[in-house]
């Protein structure tokens, strides 16, 4: 019942997103709104089709309905609730439809955000969004059905894979970078409703760009709790290893935060606009390739699923999305500069022609932009290299860590301190004497970061710099805000508290990216003194013995016990810890064994402050109690503050997604239209 029920809304699904697709084109190109209104209505109905085929295969995980095959497959008598709802993205074709599912959302979502307005491009935009809506319908209902029927029903099933259910991250980690991944269709629909309607007004810029930051909050987000659950799972004791499919996921993240940063540019000066469209379009693009790196076995990653048909049908969708891209935009981008220049002309000048120069925040913007490219064309030729040399010479070559760490910490240094330039300068020409005014206290903060590394003992020359570009950055985004409060102050005699509520009332969005540049900051800060000064040692030790002085700690092996669970049994190697004569605690790294698993997965235990990590991970030990153990020490400086990162991201996001007053009203503060975007948006 459950299959036919499941196989039903998936065709559904299919269905709703084929009629929203050829509405949306007819509703476009006829101005016609009654096919506006079907289009709607079958964008709705896909959502709600998707995702109750979704609620309902949790349902089947649930109740451990082994007659649908994906629960076969996942699902098993022992395994509990908290852990049979995140089966459903567990497995290949479970996550296939709970993509599917992510994605109807979104679509609702982007339908409701839009609205009655924007009349010239919400059809283009839904039709496009509902194209992409085919293929994954296509995949679901096709040869990644999770719903097909099984004709001799087992008694039982093998569980989830067991380093999926290993730890809770595992609940929220996937759904999260999902979200990050799915949501960059709905930027690549709007981008393509641009082209496609042949003009770009300055009001669409606005949901584009507001539509492109909710899916990079989420893949931000996941991105740090995949690193969070590296670090606490695999037991080497870090958070990101250059894996191919964590490269994946970075490719997009990268050519996403560049498209926040030239949307700016945008909006207020109208230049980069082919760039930004560009790069909308690629991330989407490189969304796709990540699935595809996941999906298709290509790879051999602790992340990735096993050899499936999924990947030449992605890698077959990849292509025709490609190609669709790369003719809209030759066919398409000059009817942008023919609408400009009537509309240009009608206003009478409106248009921002003023020269910039390179003193101007819009200049430290493509400069930064430029840094992101040469990024992300670094990583994704590091991941992709070794699958081109293998196709080609038909030998196996891999590029490792050594090659990333060259070029990620120079391009990486280099966008941080343009993170401090811009905001340093203005829009538009500045003086030289005004700029040097600006960056010589920022300068100086610098320098305080770097004496406080060199006197702390964290004396390395890169770090030193790190430091020296982290302080600058920090004092440039503060300053920001900082300027116009003591303006306020002298001019209109407000009390700082009372003037800081205003110019944050007034600049929510501005200062919603200065604080996500402040999580950006507190990453890298982590990043570099934890990679720079991390301390591993690798010991032998029987009951009672201990190691003396590993980073300042006395660490004594209490014995081993064995504890037995439903669905795993572990042993538990228990670690007093002192440090200068005082208890710290004790600490139980595990070795847990699955069923279905043949070696045993390591789960650490981590000591964190705010200042250092202390690391247990087991190497060896058996399930005799009180065995010889082998074990790992790390000791990792400021390894917390990476995490801390996230949610100050998260924080900067959603002030910059809060809506704000239109300043319509106030004086006329839209006069200025910007040349390449269009004034308005369409009646």
């Amino acid at each position: 019942m459950i299959s036919m029920l499941g196989r039903g809304l998936v065709l559904g699904s299919l269905f709703f997103a084929t009629t929203g697709f050829f509405g949306g084109a007819v509703a476009a190109m006829r101005k016609d709104r009654r096919a506006w209104l079907v289009t709607r209505n079958a964008a709705y109905a896909f959502s709600a089709s998707m995702i109750s085929a979704n609620l309902l295969m949790i349902y089947a995980l649930l109740v451990k309905d082994f007659s649908v095959e994906y629960v076969t497959e996942v699902g098993s008598l022992a395994t509990p609730w908290w852990i049979a709802i995140p089966s459903l993205w567990s497995s290949l074709n479970g996550s296939i439809l709970f993509w599917g599912g992510i994605l109807g959302g979104y679509v609702a979502l982007t339908v409701w955000t839009l609205g009655e307005k924007h009349k010239e491009y919400a059809p283009w935009a839904l039709h496009v969004l509902m194209g992409i809506s085919i293929f994954f319908a296509l995949l679901v209902g096709g040869i990644a059905n999770p719903f097909a029927p099984v004709a001799m029903v087992p008694p039982d099933g093998p569980g989830p894979n067991p380093l999926l259910q290993n730890h809770w991250l595992m609940i929220v980690h996937p759904p999260t970078l999902y979200l990050g991944y799915v949501g960059m269709s709905v930027p690549f629909s709007l981008v393509c409703a641009a082209l496609l309607a042949g003009r770009l007004d300055a009001g669409w810029m606005v949901p584009v760009r507001r539509l492109m930051l909710v899916p990079w909050t989420f893949l931000t987000f996941g991105i740090m709790l995949g690193g969070w659950w590296s670090y606490e799972v695999l037991g080497w004791g870090g958070a990101w290893a250059w894996d191919p499919v964590e490269n994946a996921s970075f490719h997009p993240w990268l050519t996403g935060t560049a498209f926040l940063h030239s949307a700016m540019v945008l909006q207020r000066r109208g230049r980069m606009r082919d760039w930004t469209l560009v790069l909308g379009m690629t991330t989407f693009l490189l969304t796709l390739l990540g699935t595809f790196m996941t999906r298709s076995g290509v790879f051999n990653s602790v992340h990735s699923f096993t050899q499936s048909a999924i990947g030449p049908v992605f890698l077959v969708f990849i292509g025709i999305s490609l190609v669709y891209s790369v003719v809209l935009l030759a066919m398409r981008s000059h009817l942008l500069d023919e609408t400009a220049r009537s509309v240009d002309g009608e206003l009478g000048g409106r248009s921002d022609r003023t020269g910039g120069g390179l003193l101007t925040r819009e200049f430290s913007i493509l400069v930064q932009n430029l840094l992101f490219a040469v990024f992300t064309f670094t990583v994704l030729l590091g991941t992709l290299y070794p699958l081109i040399t293998e196709a080609m010479q038909e030998r196996k070559v891999s590029v490792g860590g050594p090659y990333f760490d060259k070029w990620a910490l120079p391009l990486g240094l280099g966008i941080v301190f343009m993170m401090g330039v811009g905001p340093a300068l203005p829009w538009g020409r500045t003086e030289p004497g005004a700029f040097s005014r600006r960056i010589a206290p920022a300068a100086v903060v610098g320098a305080l970061f770097a004496g406080w590394s060199y006197a702390l003992g964290f004396d390395k020359p890169y770090t030193v710099l790190t430091l020296f570009t982290i302080g600058f950055a920090l004092w440039c985004n503060l300053y920001e805000f900082i300027e116009p409060v003591m303006q306020r102050v002298g001019a209109r005699k407000e009390s700082p508290v009372s003037a800081a509520l205003k110019v944050f009332e007034r600049s929510r969005r501005r200062i919603g990216g200065q604080v996500a540049h402040y999580g950006v900051l507190f990453a890298v800060f982590s990043l570099a003194l934890s990679k720079g000064y991390r301390l591993e040692r690798d010991y032998t030790l029987n009951i009672g013995q201990s190691v003396e002085d590993f980073a300042g700690f006395t660490v004594t092996y209490a014995g081993s016990e064995l504890v037995t669970e439903p669905m795993r049994q572990s042993v538990v190697a228990n670690f007093d810890v002192t440090k200068g004569g005082k208890a710290v605690g004790r600490f139980g790294p595990k070795m847990r064994y699955y069923p279905t698993q043949r070696e045993p997965i390591v789960t650490p235990e981590v000591y964190s402050t705010p200042t250092y990590d202390l690391y247990f991970s087991l190497i060896e030990v058996s399930k005799e109690a009180n065995a010889t153990v082998v074990v790992r020490l790390i000791h990792e400086p400021y390894q917390m503050w990476l995490w801390w990162s996230a949610p100050i991201i998260a924080l900067g996001s959603a002030l910059a997604l809060w809506p704000q007053r239109s300043r319509q009203k106030q004086g006329g503060a839209q006069a200025q239209v910007p040349a390449g975007v269009q004034p308005g948006g369409a009646k």
